[in-house]
């Protein structure tokens, strides 16, 4: 297995952890329902799949077939 040869000094160890940020999730408010959800993404609501603003898909309901 590999070994670090020589310790790492704290400023090179707080350097590579610039990068790792926590983020706000940007947020997007729909035209017709008013609901938030991101961006690019579509969202249920009512029992349908809204994306920019249009129905994409409806949610069947669960018909119970009796043979």
């Amino acid at each position: 297995m590999a070994h670090p040869k020589r310790r790492q000094s704290s400023t090179r160890r707080d350097k590579r952890r610039t990068h790792y940020k926590a983020v706000v999730p940007q947020l997007a408010k729909d035209t017709t329902t008013g609901e938030l959800h991101l961006y690019h993404r579509a969202h249920w609501h009512e029992g349908k799949l809204y994306y920019r603003g249009k129905v994409v898909l409806e949610k069947e309901v669960a018909a119970t077939e009796e043979n």
